[in-house]
């Protein structure tokens, strides 16, 4: 319902190559590990964005999307689904062109908004699972 073929393909395709991924530590243990390290296998970079701003996978964290200093074009969002629609605004925001809500993180108003704000978004799903099934 949140997540169209198309849309996921444009995002993964042709949407740009910098994905900021909310909630990325160096955490081995979280999911938000291992999906950067294949979104990285997929000619991705990937921008950490953590409170901690730790550098993982060779690339500089910061603690907010609006503190990166150079454009991104999807945000990855791997935060509880109440902090999750304040992400999407943050991404509305610093200009991105899509948001990507992982599984389980769904804020039907978030959608709504971000849409509207002329984003594409994909919601309850998760990229590291969608780009090898492209076919790429």
């Amino acid at each position: 319902m949140y997540a169209d073929t198309e849309t996921i393909r444009r995002i993964l395709t042709g949407t740009g190559d910098t994905w900021a991924v909310v909630g990325l530590s160096n955490n081995r243990s979280r999911a938000a590990y291992g999906v950067a390290e294949v979104l990285q296998r997929f000619g991705k970079r990937v921008v950490p964005v953590h409170p901690k701003a730790e550098r993982v996978h060779g690339e500089d964290g910061y603690a907010a999307l609006a503190d990166i200093p150079f454009p991104v074009d999807v945000v990855d969002v791997f935060v509880n689904s109440e902090l999750a629609g304040a992400v999407a605004d943050e991404a509305v925001s610093i200009g991105a062109s899509a948001v990507w809500f992982q599984l389980g993180v769904i804020d039907e108003q978030a959608y709504g908004r971000t849409r509207a704000a002329g984003l594409d978004m994909v919601m309850d799903r998760c990229p590291a699972i969608e780009i090898p099934a492209l076919g790429r």
